[in-house]
């Protein structure tokens, strides 16, 4: 008898260890790649499902269907390629976003899936047995958080003996010299208050 329970504790502990590997070594179906402050590229991993559509929901629970065609279908989705060919902006002001990366099968109407997503935005998590839709679908879910740009700074025009040109900003429309961060101007003299 004690050797059975010794046995049986051991087949337990294996396949709860089992178990939770499986879960924390689930694959990806996609990844995120940042391309800007605010924008991301959606690259599929290899062996997924044809067809994808992705919506974004924010923290201040704005939703955003972000492959909008104008059959309003899920887009062919190729692995280790980005989404559409393209990067998404998300916008600063409605703070950290969770993309839903829908991949199915076959394509599948985005009205629907926007309804239930809106239906279901309180939810932690969502999952595919949370949707009602036909043939496979599986759900990735990431979460980016879009940053502000830092500002750009335009140089001044140097001239051809090395001295910089203070009646342009480098664009040729002679609007003064360029305003840096300090305060000060580029090409100003050091200690001068000249602005713009």
């Amino acid at each position: 008898m004690k050797r059975w329970c010794g046995f049986l504790a051991m087949v337990a502990v294996a396949l709860w260890t089992s178990c939770d590997g499986k879960k924390s070594d689930r694959p990806t179906r996609a990844q995120l790649r940042k391309t800007g402050a605010a924008t991301v590229e959606v690259v599929p991993s290899d062996g997924q499902l044809p067809y994808c559509m992705l919506y974004t929901v924010s923290e201040k629970g704005v939703i955003r269907q972000l492959t909008l065609t104008r059959e309003n279908r899920s887009i062919r989705c190729d692995a280790n390629r980005p989404v559409a060919n393209t990067s998404f902006r998300i916008p600063v002001q409605e703070g950290k976003v969770r993309m839903y990366i829908f991949f199915s099968d076959e394509r599948i109407p985005a009205g629907p899936v926007a309804q239930q997503l809106y239906d279901l935005r309180g939810q932690e998590r969502i999952n595919a047995m949370d949707l009602r839709l036909p043939g496979r679908v599986f759900v990735e879910t990431l979460e980016f958080s879009p940053e502000e740009a830092a500002p750009t700074v335009t140089g001044a025009v140097v001239g051809a003996q090395g001295e910089v040109d203070a009646g342009t900003n480098g664009n040729g429309n002679g609007a003064g010299a360029p305003v840096l961060p300090d305060g000060g101007t580029l090409g100003a003299p050091p200690g001068s208050e000249e602005t713009p």
